[in-house]
């Protein structure tokens, strides 16, 4: 008996972190970034494709790295590199929306990776940062459930 509720409360906490977890934005591969490497937009200043072999998954997603290296950066600090509302659209967030985005098309605003779906949105998102990003906060708290 002691055994069955050592696994039912196991199966129950992973149910609920599972419930909980914000949606990542991922293609039909389940690739989040469309297989972009999250930790070259800081380290490269530049969209750089990721590799097969050098991949992870996390919160459901499968992200990949250029390198090793940025792997192994990407493992010691998930949060630093992840992207902003999971990966939508950051200007669509600010509307309330949750649109895909185009990986060539980023910003870096105090620290966050923020993604658009073109450049027309990342250009009207770019106007007004601080209020953007606080709207996309907000709304996010609401799409991310």
């Amino acid at each position: 008996m002691k055994k069955f509720l050592t696994t039912l409360t196991i199966f129950v906490a992973l149910a609920c972190t599972l419930a909980t977890a914000a949606p990542v934005n991922t293609n039909k591969q389940g690739l989040a970034i469309k297989g972009y490497d999250p930790v070259a937009y800081f380290t490269q200043s530049k969209p750089t494709k990721g590799k097969a072999e050098f991949s992870t998954n996390h919160q459901g997603a499968t992200y990949r790295f250029s390198s090793a290296q940025n792997l192994s950066a990407f493992k010691k600090n998930p949060k630093k590199y992840t992207p902003a509302y999971g990966g939508y659209c950051a200007f669509g967030v600010s509307k309330g929306k949750l649109i895909s985005i185009n990986p060539k098309v980023y910003s870096i605003h105090k620290g966050r990776l923020l993604l658009q779906v073109n450049r027309k949105f990342a250009k009207k998102f770019a106007q007004d940062f601080d209020s953007n990003v606080a709207l996309a906060d907000q709304n996010w708290k609401t799409l991310s459930k």
